[in-house]
């Protein structure tokens, strides 16, 4: 993917159970210092949402521009869902929020997508061309979709129907806690999502992420589907690194706009 001028972007992720963030350099994908993490708080509104976005740039007394990902659909700023947080988020212009909480310039964009700027940028999926699908498990299942290097936004892939339900409440890593499933176990149910995806999209690669990512010796190795599949690399530093390029990219659409009138 092409490189754009380096600037350092605090990037935030917001989770369902947590919320980090660090300074990042956008042009290395690096953390410029050690992650903060508070709790999300219970429940995830707005409000009580912005004021941990606070306390992670009062934390680091940062001055700068801050990028971060919400689990959500995103359009212009505003959310459309809000599978893992409060529902009272559905309109919100999360932009306009976070700058008003924060006295700072705000990029904001879906977590998953969010991890797969990161792996694009600087992972598993640097310098790859063609149809990329990143795949993120955890609490539920983030998808990411890219075309040579190109993000499609808010694909929100984890809820395909499989076996008659969401495909999330039946694959993500949160299920195999749950349940107690052998990895085999799970592994079967990861490799018939991902053979879904597969009839739709053909993808070139898939890259899965999240925390379970870190033990991919114990599933993938048993996956069929015949696309390629790698373990994310950025792992837990993805959605931080994904949030500050989210910053950049914003700042470079907003500069090809002004140019052409």
């Amino acid at each position: 993917m092409r490189r754009e001028t380096a600037i350092r972007v605090l990037g935030i992720d917001i989770g369902a159970s947590g919320i980090k963030g660090a300074p990042v350099d956008t042009q290395r994908g690096v953390l410029l210092a050690e992650r903060h993490r508070v709790e999300t708080p219970h429940p995830a509104t707005p409000a009580a949402v912005a004021r941990s976005v606070r306390e992670i740039v009062d934390h680091f007394g940062w001055r700068g521009p801050v990028g971060c990902t919400v689990p959500a659909v995103v359009q212009q700023g505003r959310l459309r869902t809000a599978a893992n947080i409060s529902r009272q988020w559905l309109g919100v212009n999360a932009v306009t929020l976070f700058q008003r909480a924060t006295g700072r310039r705000v990029a904001v964009l879906n977590d998953a997508d969010a991890a797969g700027y990161a792996e694009m940028h600087f992972g598993a999926g640097r310098d790859r061309s063609g149809l990329v699908i990143i795949v993120t498990l955890g609490t539920g299942i983030g998808t990411a979709l890219f075309i040579n290097g190109h993000l499609v936004p808010n694909t929100e892939l984890g809820h395909l129907e499989l076996r008659g339900q969401d495909a999330e409440k039946w694959a993500a890593e949160s299920v195999r806690e749950a349940h107690d499933l052998s990895w085999k176990k799970w592994a079967k149910r990861v490799d018939a999502y991902l053979h879904e995806l597969q009839r739709y999209f053909w993808p070139d690669l898939f890259i899965v992420g999240g925390g379970v990512s870190k033990k991919y010796a114990k599933f993938l190795p048993r996956l069929t589907v015949p696309t390629r599949v790698v373990p994310a690399k950025l792992r837990n530093d993805a959605g931080i690194i994904g949030a500050a390029l989210a910053y950049q990219h914003e700042r470079q659409r907003g500069r090809q706009k002004r140019a052409l009138g």
